[in-house]
Order: structure tokens, then sequence, then C-alpha cells
């Protein structure tokens, strides 16, 4: 169980500090509002996702017995855990100029993650088979995947509204992009071990 929450936890962390539509909509929340509002534009993947997870577990339970299928979708999630290493990996900072940002309301937030493809593509490579390989050591398991995801992803951001709160300088700063660039290489040895769960369901290893 202890692989799994580790696992959702990096994933979660990485997803939360990564830029993308969900991140700028915190942070315009924030330097436009207040913290508060930064805080509830955080919390929208809690709302959002739902559906999603359950549509993809869905169809996952459904090609459970179709080994090749599920050998090419994790291969899949691999190529995509790797592509957000090497975003991770090559961040430079986030320039802050509140006059570019435009106003955005917590529906627009939801609304943006709705949108957002990656909530899509990596809960079907990767969340949902993560899920379903945790189902086989116990019912724990899969809580402590997602639990750690959602808590690190949320709480990322977060922390992320405090701090941009705080100082509008955190984002372009040494921390964030030395964070971001070790949680890029953690995910670059995540993807390897997808591309070789992916492997061993296609029967090549």
């Amino acid at each position: 169980m202890l692989n799994f929450l580790l696992t959702g936890s990096l994933l979660g962390l990485s997803s939360g500090f990564a830029p993308g539509p969900l991140l700028a909509l915190v942070i315009s929340e924030t330097l436009q509002h207040d913290i508060r509002a930064g805080f509830k534009i955080a919390l929208a993947p809690v709302i959002t996702d739902l559906p999603i997870v359950i549509l993809t577990l869905f169809i996952l339970v459904k090609l459970s017995g179709f080994h090749n299928v599920l050998g090419i979708i994790s291969c899949m999630g691999g190529f995509f855990v790797f592509y957000l290493g090497c975003q991770g990996i090559r961040t430079k900072g986030i320039e802050l100029n509140s006059q570019e940002i435009v106003p955005n309301s917590w529906t627009k937030g939801i609304i943006a993650n709705v949108l957002n493809p990656h909530p899509y593509l990596f809960w079907f490579g990767v969340g949902a088979p993560t899920v379903a390989r945790a189902m086989d050591h116990g019912i724990f398991a899969p809580f402590a995947f997602i639990g750690s995801f959602y808590v690190l992803l949320v709480g990322s951001k977060i922390v992320i509204a405090l701090l941009v709160g705080k100082s509008r300088s955190f984002l372009a700063g040494n921390v964030y992009v030395y964070t971001m660039r070790l949680l890029g290489l953690l995910l670059c040895v995540l993807a390897i071990t997808l591309f070789y769960d992916g492997l061993k369901l296609l029967g090549i290893l």
C-alpha cells in the first residue's frame, strides 16, 4: 500500500505544481481577489474529476480480461507521464503580470478543468490502471492512491495560492523551478515502471 501512497503523492504534487489552466486560474483569482478565492479554484478537481474517475474505472473493469489492450494503455500512460516529467525538467518559472490576467469565477474554474484534456488522459492512461493494480493489494490500496493524489493535488495548489498571495516572485524563483525539475525527474522514473508494466501485459517481458 505504501507504494501506491507514494505514487499518488508524487503524481498529485507534480500535477498540482505544474503550469496549466487550473493553476493559472488559482493565480489569477488570488492576485485579483484574495487567497480564499484561489482556494476555491484549487478545489475544482475534487468536483470535476469524479465522473472521469468513475467512467475510466468502468472502462478498465470491462477490459480487465484483455491484457494486450491494458498493456497498450499502460504504455500510453508511461508516455504521458514521461511527457509531464520532461515538462517539469524544462521548467523555467512563471512570470506574473496581473494586468494581463482576466478575472475568472468559481464556475469558470470548474469549466476550465472539465475542458482540460489532462485529467482525461491522466485517469485513462495512468490513474485507472494504477487503481486496478491497487485492487489486487487489498481494499485500502486504491483509497491510498486516490486519497494521496487529491490531497497533494489540491494541497499544492492551495500552497501556491498562499505563496503567491504573500509574494508574487515565488513562481519565478529557484525554489519553484528546482522543485518542478526534481518532480520531473521522479515522474520520468515512474514512467519507466509504467512502460515495464505495459510490456509485461503485452507479453514482451
